[in-house]
């Protein structure tokens, strides 16, 4: 009986231990489950928070229905107020949708609704049963959304290599030149974008030529249009002439190779580090700031037209000078149209005073201040225009 009763106790004892143990390797599967979910989960949403995450796709749906609004304004704009425009506003909608489709995909995605409508009906044909119907137009929609992202990520790969290609045509630092200290940043709103800046010597020890654009429009067309600015400014920076004479010739070039009305926006300037001098022309763009060490400010203005509207057009320039410790901001449009969630712009008093409370740092550390300040006013909402922004200090 004792016998018995000792291995009944080794026995407890033994399935006590093997429960303890199936507890700990469940505990611990649970727990690595949960963290690689957790992982899962910070992967697929880039870390954001929910809100962020919401916030992120009311912007991106908004930017991305553009192109069906468009369509509907324009056809209300030609329709009178009848009954029948809830319907039609239906239907414009609709074929706005279904022309951005190739033909094959157009029948292909008709196809798929009218299977499904049917479905729905409860009207069936030969073999196909109600369940077959919504089989096959759900099997249809998802082989015309798994080719819809195939091509998209097809695009996306040839952009990043556009954008490599863009990243090449722009300086990645700043001259090392004497007496003068510069900054620069841009962010294209789509993946490539129109904006250009440049700053290099037209000859050895010769004046520093300057140089901010803004190219119509954004993204592939825009981008092109900038490559062939690019090409032109350092062609013809270097073969001497006055500035006027430069950006006669820019004007010329952006006219023979501008489509649909496109035009460019730009700030060109020589500046003399030696002397401070600084002959410049604002073709049609914002006007630089220019905060002198005394805190008064003054607009680099000029009475110019945009590069590629007028082909015989001629381009004045002015001239002021940058004393020691003048600060010089050259920006685009991006920077004060720049809009938060409200839609409110960061608009040029917020830039202003900025620049009233920097002190004597670098450029490089007043450039990251605009951009911080520009960045927490706009918060979780989609860049809608390129940002570009050069600082220049005289030492």
């Amino acid at each position: 009986m004792a016998s018995l009763l000792h291995e009944s106790r080794i026995a407890l004892a033994s399935g006590l231990t093997k429960i303890k143990k199936s507890f700990h390797g469940l505990r611990a599967r649970t727990r690595r489950a949960w963290w690689r979910s957790k992982d899962g989960w910070s992967r697929l949403t880039a870390g954001l928070e929910i809100e962020e995450l919401w916030t992120q796709f009311k912007s991106e749906a908004q930017e991305s229905s553009r192109l069906y609004k468009q369509d509907v304004s324009e056809h209300e704009g030609r329709r009178e107020q009848s009954w029948k425009r809830p319907f039609e506003i239906v239907g414009t909608l609709v074929w706005s949708v279904l022309k951005k489709l190739s033909p094959a995909r157009r029948l292909f995605l008709l196809l798929a609704v009218i299977l499904a409508f049917l479905a729905v009906v409860g009207f069936h044909f030969f073999i196909f049963t109600e369940e077959v119907e919504f089989i096959a137009a759900f099997a249809a929609l998802l082989i015309l959304l798994v080719l819809v992202l195939g091509d998209h990520i097809s695009m996306k790969r040839d952009v990043e290599i556009a954008r490599e290609i863009q990243r090449w045509l722009v300086p990645r630092r700043a001259p090392d030149v004497s007496g003068v200290d510069i900054a620069f940043v841009t962010r294209p709103a789509k993946t490539i974008g129109g904006d250009y800046f440049d700053v290099f010597r037209r000859a050895t020890d010769g004046p520093l030529l300057i140089a901010v654009a803004d190219v119509s429009g954004k993204s592939v067309p825009a981008a092109m249009l900038m490559a062939t600015f690019q090409g032109g400014l350092r062609a013809l920076g270097g073969a001497g002439g006055s500035l006027s004479e430069l950006a006669g010739s820019l004007n010329r070039q952006v006219c023979a190779n501008s489509q649909n009305g496109r035009f460019t926006t730009a700030f060109l300037a020589e500046l003399d580090p030696a002397t401070g001098n600084l002959s410049y022309l604002c073709a049609g763009h914002n006007p630089p700031i220019l905060r002198r060490d005394d805190g008064t400010f003054e607009r680099l203005k000029s009475d110019n037209i945009p590069l590629g509207i007028e082909l015989m057009e001629d381009y004045k320039t002015q001239i002021t000078r940058l004393e020691p410790h003048d600060l010089l901001v050259i920006y685009t449009d991006g920077v004060t149209e720049a809009r938060n969630e409200d839609q409110e712009e960061f608009g040029d008093a917020r830039l202003v005073t900025l620049l009233q409370i920097a002190g004597e740092e670098r450029s490089a550390l007043t450039l990251a201040n605009i951009m911080q300040k520009l960045d927490e006013f706009v918060g979780a909402a989609l860049q809608h225009d390129d940002i570009t922004c050069l600082v220049v200090r005289r030492n």
